[in-house]
This record gives structure tokens, sequence and C-alpha cells, in this order.
């Protein structure tokens, strides 16, 4: 009698993909592998992703996903811009700090992988400046921040940071300067960005 296998579940999929890139690393990692773990054919993981990348994309996507809904939710938050800018910042830089340190054999993984999944990262940075830019704009109004265009200078800010929230610059986190550094750099980008408390009053 043939096996009648369970119908899979996407979080099941993604949670059994993370296992697989831990131990096998993005490059060996495959959809085989998957089903392996699942205990299933991979015609049934092939039922929901098409191929490796749609693999990869899906892992990619609840990784970004859950570094979301605390910066959405500073974004929309009151109270003075430039605090919080600050604690925008203060906050992307510490998941990201935590994520590298309390699963350094998957961060591993999600920095190989999200340098191939271009759309994904597009997306992300998009939102990204968006947040940013809403702040911004809220400190225009109030009189806090200059007279900027804020969804050119929310990128410029985030381009400016990437040294210490990218992925790819998480060798660095462990400098013993990377705190110092960031503060010179978070002052120069406010020198630049405030209105002065002269001009304001």
């Amino acid at each position: 009698m043939p096996r009648v296998e369970t119908p899979l579940t996407r979080d099941q999929i993604i949670t059994a993909a993370e296992n697989v890139l831990r131990r096998f690393g993005p490059a060996k990692a495959t959809v085989v592998d998957v089903a392996r773990a699942l205990g299933v054919s991979h015609a049934a993981v092939y039922r929901h992703v098409a191929n490796k990348a749609a693999l990869r994309d899906l892992v990619v996507g609840k990784w970004m996903e859950q570094t979301m809904p605390p910066l959405r939710a500073i974004s929309a938050a009151s109270g003075p811009a430039p605090k919080r800018l600050r604690k925008f910042f203060d906050t992307l830089i510490a998941i990201k700090r935590r994520r590298a340190t309390e699963d350094p054999e998957f961060f591993s993984a999600y920095r190989a992988l999200a340098a191939g999944a271009s759309a994904l990262a597009a997306d992300h940075v998009g939102e990204l400046v968006e947040l940013v830019a809403a702040i911004i704009r809220s400190g225009v109004k109030e009189g806090t921040f200059r007279k900027v265009d804020p969804v050119t200078t929310g990128r410029a800010v985030l381009l400016a940071s990437l040294r210490f929230h990218h992925p790819v610059h998480s060798d660095e986190w462990n400098a013993p300067t990377i705190d110092e550094d960031f503060a010179a750099v978070w002052s120069l980008l406010m020198e630049g960005l405030c209105v002065s408390k002269s001009k304001r009053a």
C-alpha cells in the first residue's frame, strides 16, 4: 500500500530548511535534504517550492520579516523624531547582533543566502527606507530636522550606517571600538540633519 503523507505546511518546510542549512550550509543543502529531514518524499516538498532558489527565498523572507515588527512600531510611534530615529537604529543593530551571536551557524548561512535573494533584499531595504523616512518626515514637520527629502535622506542614513547592521559586516561587530565608531558616525549624521536649538528658538 503506498504511503499516505500528511500535508506539509509552509512553516514546517521553513523550519526543516533552517535546520538543514545549519547542518550542511547553503552550498550543499538541497530540497531532497529538507524532504529527508521531514520524513517525506521530495515530491511533497516540491508541491510548495519549485526549486532550491524558492526554498532559499522562503527562509530569507521569514528571517527578514522577523526583524521588522519592532522597527515598524518605533517608526509609527509618537515622540521627538531624533530620539525615535536613534532608537530605530539601536534596535536594528541589536536585533542583528543578537541573531549573529545566538545562532551563528544559521546567521552565516543566511548571509550567504541573502546575497542571492536580490529581489527580497531590495524589498527589505525599501521598507527600511520608508520606515526611516517616516521618522524623518515627522522630524521635519516638528521642526527638529532640516527641510530635506525624507526618502532620499532615509536611504542615505541607512547607507551611512551599513557597517553596523548589514550582515556582510558581521565579522566587524566584535571590534572593541564598534560602539564608539557608531556613536561618531551618528553624531556626524545628526549634526547634518538636525536643526540647531538656536534655529528652533
